[in-house]
């Protein structure tokens, strides 16, 4: 059986890079997949691709989120230019792989060679990464090499891992401490791939380079659940493929974990991974009113353990968890954490609807459907993080060559750093409090410099005596930026 298995392999992976080098005669003006490097001027607007468009122009206003609402590809498409306005110049879309049932967030796979049909076809998903990238906006795809679809212990259902060799022993995972646990255990009753087989990891390995990467000239690929495969995994997909082609493919990995000791090492082995520690301390700073210096602390034990804390993928919302604002709707607070995201050292990531002001809690119901909104390009959010990432984008030369920030003042209720001389100030005060001052005398300005915010132009203030005051009113955040 497993001379048979690997030779339906063998005929499935020969299939498609016919139809890969077929596409590329076709189709030249795909671009080849970024570099971390190439990636630090990117901003990224995540997507879960059932929940953002559909194809056709009368969607179903009210749907259950528990199951498919009708988002594809091409709805996709016909909307790229309202997230250019709003000034992202990347996407993340949902897993593309064929589901089980009710599977629309894509982890459930059920077929690792064929697409989902709910998305669209392959054409579909090829014009939609051709017309992205002709918009120069770059293309990240979801993958998963955890687990498949729920199917109990019938694995027939699974293509190619349909046997249960390919899996680990059924257990649950129970304790997160447990390292050995997490990695060979089931999250979620989601059957568990044994990446030791060498079928497994050969399949793998292959979907990963002549499918997802060669076939679909996808820019950067977002790997799911990371922490829950083992490391020499990972150390072999960054030196064998991701490594050689196009000297080195940004991967992001997903380690959902506030400690940064545990997040760290796989940080080293991919290159990036969401910084969740980052996150857990943010959503306590602005949500729930933490002390600020926890800014500080996190960055320096994230520098001290992490290679380049600059491509590292830094957010306040995702469909993981309840949305900010579920937490707390101050929108004062959440446009202090969107400024610090969005200006931080790191690549920012932006979770789609936030612009709207959504507000669902856990999972499923932070999975709203953004059609509802009529993609409302004037709302109070969207304008105000079209503000923030026009600046980015016409600074972004100013921000690689700066990468890493520099801390100008930290205090309980304050903190306010510089990338080169772009001034960044965020409080957690919530809009109640009246007005909030502090006096910088640690920057990189001239005495006589005239700074501007970048939000409303006519405040301006000027550097006297080496130090400048920030006013900050009714809890406000700003960025300032030298008059020229």
């Amino acid at each position: 059986m497993k001379v048979l298995n690997n030779n339906h392999v063998r005929v499935v992976l020969l299939v498609w890079i016919v139809m890969m080098m077929m596409t590329i005669l076709m189709s030249m003006t795909l671009t080849a997949t970024r570099t971390p490097q190439e990636w630090k001027t990117r901003s990224i607007y995540q997507i879960i691709t059932d929940r953002f468009s559909p194809t056709n122009s009368n969607p179903n206003q009210s749907c259950l989120l528990y199951t498919y609402c009708g988002g594809t590809f091409t709805g996709i498409i016909n909307h790229l230019q309202y997230i250019k306005n709003l000034g992202f110049n990347a996407i993340w879309i949902s897993p593309i792989v064929m589901n089980l049932p009710n599977g629309y967030h894509g982890y459930w796979m059920k077929d690792l060679f064929k697409l989902n049909p709910h998305f669209g076809t392959e054409s579909d998903l090829l014009k939609l990464v051709k017309t992205a990238q002709s918009m120069d906006i770059w293309v990240m795809v979801d993958v998963v090499f955890n687990h498949a679809g729920p199917v109990g212990f019938d694995f027939a259902e699974i293509s190619p891992f349909n046997q249960s060799s390919h899996y680990h022993a059924f257990c649950e995972i129970s304790d997160w401490t447990n390292q050995t646990q997490v990695e060979i255990c089931r999250l979620a009753d989601l059957p568990d791939l044994d990446q030791s087989n060498p079928f497994v990891f050969n399949t793998l390995n292959s979907w990963i380079s002549n499918y997802i990467i060669d076939y679909f000239g996808f820019d950067g690929i977002r790997i799911d659940t990371v922490a829950e495969v083992p490391k020499s995994f990972w150390s072999n997909l960054k030196q064998n493929i991701l490594i050689p082609k196009n000297g080195n493919i940004f991967a992001i990995g997903e380690v959902f974990n506030g400690d940064l000791n545990y997040v760290a090492p796989y940080a080293n082995i991919l290159g990036s991974t969401l910084h969740y520690p980052l996150y857990f301390t943010l959503r306590n700073i602005f949500a729930q009113s933490g002390s600020m210096y926890q800014i500080r602390n996190i960055m320096q034990q994230a520098r001290s353990l992490v290679k380049d804390t600059s491509v590292l993928g830094i957010f306040i919302d995702n469909h993981d968890n309840p949305r900010f604002l579920n937490f707390n709707s101050d929108y004062k607070l959440y446009q202090n954490a969107l400024t610090y995201v969005l200006m931080s050292e790191g690549i920012p990531i932006f979770y789609y609807g936030s612009e709207q002001g959504f507000s669902g809690g856990a999972d499923p119901q932070n999975r709203e459907p953004l059609w509802t909104t009529n993609f409302n390009e004037n709302s109070y959010l969207y304008l105000f993080v079209q503000k923030i990432t026009n600046f980015r984008n016409s600074h972004i030369q100013e921000l690689i060559q700066n990468p890493l920030q520099v801390e100008r003042y930290a205090a309980n209720n304050f903190y306010a750093f510089t990338r080169g001389q772009i001034f960044v100030a965020t409080t957690n005060v919530g809009s109640n409090y009246n007005q909030l001052q502090f006096t910088i005398t640690y920057h990189p300005y001239q005495n006589g410099q005239v700074l501007c915010d970048v939000f409303w132009p006519q405040d301006c203030i000027t550097v006297v005596n080496g130090q400048f005051t920030i006013t900050l009113l009714n809890g406000e955040s700003k960025i300032f930026y030298p008059q020229h």
